[in-house]
């Protein structure tokens, strides 16, 4: 049977064929892998382990002449999802309220849109760029949790810089780049995880996701997933054009919604009551956003990659 390469014809299968599996598992029998140890680990609860060796393997590959490109490439990044998705907000909450456009409140859409999975852009930076693409993770994770969105809605007085999640986030990258720069031939030998351990962390974050949740929040969590996939993901290729940077297509992969964003609302609510009447349905809107960017960002990566071959190949 030919399962690798069947999973490699899939526009990001590495990374999205375990995780919808994942989300099927979940989805129909969620407590099949609770069975505690090891098969707990592996295909429930062990996502961030797992996503750490992968950072620290993609960090061995990155030389001391890219390190600087990797934070620029970054910042660009966080700052073009701050834009699309706070300023859409804004709009939306300016015209029609807190109700929103078609179902779809300000409040989910910052959530979604200012937010990004670091470790689907990483795998797909992987497959479609080059170590510099993966390092500018270590800045994108800033937008981790619900920081960006109460910056935005003007609350940053009330939450801090999450310093202590970045620097979580960039210090397995940072070991892996010491090392990979003092020996080259420990660069080499970390090489394949940067590739082989995708799997094994896109699994267990499908798990903790329910196709049930798209049900949930019906047409308008698609529309948000769509926008989210479009929007952000169109708007992170040309800001890696206008920078110039080698790979332009990996610059949509900033074009999802990640699984920490489902507390955003919650979150936001402790900070400001007046949203609580809200929470509810922009937790499940966001929770379909996930699932929809999930499997649409990929699709789009592949698509923009294409199209940058075939100019290429017309020059």
């Amino acid at each position: 049977m030919k399962i690798l390469q069947t999973v490699r014809k899939i526009p990001g299968g590495m990374m999205v064929v375990p995780l919808l599996l994942g989300t099927a598992v979940n989805t129909f029998f969620p407590q099949f892998f609770e069975v505690g140890g090891f098969t707990e680990a592996l295909f429930k609860t062990g996502s961030t382990p797992i996503l750490a060796v992968f950072l620290f393997c993609n960090g061995a590959q990155i030389s001391l002449k890219e390190a600087g490109p990797s934070l620029g490439k970054g910042t660009a990044l966080l700052f073009s999802k701050l834009v699309v998705g706070g300023i859409l907000g804004i709009v939306v909450n300016y015209f029609f309220g807190a109700a929103g456009l078609l179902g779809i409140t300000p409040l989910a859409i910052m959530g979604s849109l200012t937010n990004s999975n670091g470790g689907l852009y990483a795998a797909l930076a992987s497959e479609y760029g080059d170590a510099s693409d993966v390092g500018a993770v270590s800045v994108v994770s800033l937008n981790d949790g619900p920081f960006l969105t109460m910056m935005v809605l003007g609350a940053s007085g009330i939450a801090s810089i999450p310093f202590t999640a970045l620097i979580a986030t960039i210090i397995p990258i940072f070991i892996g780049f010491v090392l990979g720069n003092l020996d080259k031939d420990m660069a080499k030998f970390l090489a394949p995880g940067t590739e082989m351990i995708i799997p094994f962390f896109a699994f267990p974050l499908g798990a903790g996701l329910s196709f049930g949740q798209l049900f949930e929040a019906g047409i308008s969590g698609i529309i948000l997933g769509l926008a989210c996939v479009v929007l952000t993901g169109i708007a992170g290729y040309y800001t890696f054009k206008l920078i110039r940077a080698d790979n332009p297509q990996v610059g949509a992969a900033i074009g999802t919604t990640a699984g920490n964003a489902v507390g955003t609302p919650a979150a936001l609510a402790a900070a400001d009551p007046s949203l609580s009447g809200i929470v509810g349905i922009a937790t499940a809107q966001i929770a379909a956003a996930i699932i929809v960017t999930a499997i649409l960002c990929p699709v789009l990566v592949n698509t923009v990659s294409n199209w940058e071959k075939r100019k290429q190949a017309k020059n």
